[in-house]
């Protein structure tokens, strides 16, 4: 028996209930990122023959599903095909075509070769201030690290890599070369070996959005991309773990007119007295915002792991991860009304 009109309006309806990407879709600007979009396209085509690219907001999008949940190029495009609530969010008729795993590859590489991803992220940063959600009550720091595809390259490979240089054995295998890493770095942190890059990032503690990130190779310490963090707010409080506490930090903060609520750190020869300890706790509960920003990038994005290779790659899938969070938290805000007049 063929289904109703009615039988269809209901099943829709029941979908309607259920899909996320509604209010995602409805509440973003997306033409709003088109101007900037639009400089992958800045190549002019030498012929008018074939057939016409994917619209720069259409593939813009499929990247954001792509960050929420998680996907392959190629589960991306399958994904499109199978499921309505992707098509509907593109704007993407059962007909219109769908653009395939290398076309969603290409695209990110674009992004990649153009340097866009943090024009991107302060055309958002634009429309956050439009919705009233401007920086509040000062700013917390923090980084975390963001694994790379393991290697599997000898120790005098590794020591090469190291300084800078390309082992041989890659320089004569092209697919080998193509497939390696030189540029992610090993860090320990908490007694373990990590192999990737750092997400270094600012949020507000009122609304708990990232304000500003840079990405960097793993080994760097997080008290090196600090200042270059600190973005606008209307207070001047600074939040941030031990690891960003020096001297040299603490002068800054106070010549550019800081507060600084960085945590104290404590030594082998020199421990903390219980005064120093109670500051610390205090600052601890504003600190802890910034965790729930990681937490829900590892745990419902999937992130902090990358499958791509090189730091440029590095930086627009990283960038992409921490617009996508806000693009969500300004969805969870607006639902809330949390807006400020």
């Amino acid at each position: 028996m063929q289904p109703s009109f009615f039988d269809l309006d209901d099943r829709y309806k029941k979908l309607n209930e259920r899909d996320a990407l509604i209010g995602l879709d409805k509440l973003i600007d997306w033409e709003g990122f088109r101007e900037t979009l639009q400089r992958c396209r800045e190549k002019a085509r030498k012929s008018a023959a074939g057939r016409k690219g994917f619209d720069v907001v259409v593939m813009f999008k499929a990247l954001v599903l792509q960050d929420l949940y998680n996907l392959s190029d190629e589960e991306l495009e399958f994904q499109i095909r199978d499921r309505y609530s992707f098509c509907r969010f593109l704007g993407l008729t059962p007909e219109d075509r769908v653009p395939d795993a290398k076309t969603i590859w290409l695209f990110r590489e674009q992004l990649t070769e153009k340097g866009l991803i943090k024009a991107l992220f302060e055309d958002f940063e634009w429309q956050l201030d439009e919705k009233g959600f401007k920086a509040k009550k000062g700013q917390i720091v923090d980084a975390s690290l963001v694994s790379a595809p393991i290697q599997r390259n000898s120790r005098e490979e590794n020591t090469q890599i190291k300084r800078g240089e390309i082992p041989q054995r890659f320089e004569a295998n092209p697919h080998v070369k193509r497939q390696k890493d030189v540029e992610a770095r090993w860090t320990e942190k908490n007694g373990q070996k990590h192999d990737g890059y750092k997400d270094h990032l600012v949020i507000d503690n009122e609304y708990k959005l990232i304000r500003n990130f840079e990405v960097t190779s793993a080994e760097v310490h997080d008290s090196q991309v600090f200042f270059e963090l600190l973005s606008e707010n209307t207070s001047k409080e600074v939040w941030a773990d031990s690891a960003y506490r020096s001297e040299e930090n603490e002068w800054m903060l106070k010549a550019g007119g800081y507060r600084s609520q960085v945590h104290r750190k404590g030594y082998r020869n020199r421990p903390l007295n219980k005064r120093a300890q109670q500051s610390n706790r205090r600052k601890s509960r504003i600190r802890a915002r910034v965790e729930p920003v990681f937490g829900s990038m590892e745990n419902e994005m999937g992130g902090l792991f990358l499958r791509v290779i090189g730091l440029a790659r590095a930086k627009t899938k990283i960038g992409l991860m921490n617009l996508v969070y806000n693009l969500k938290r300004c969805v969870s805000l607006c639902r809330r009304g949390l807006s400020a007049a």
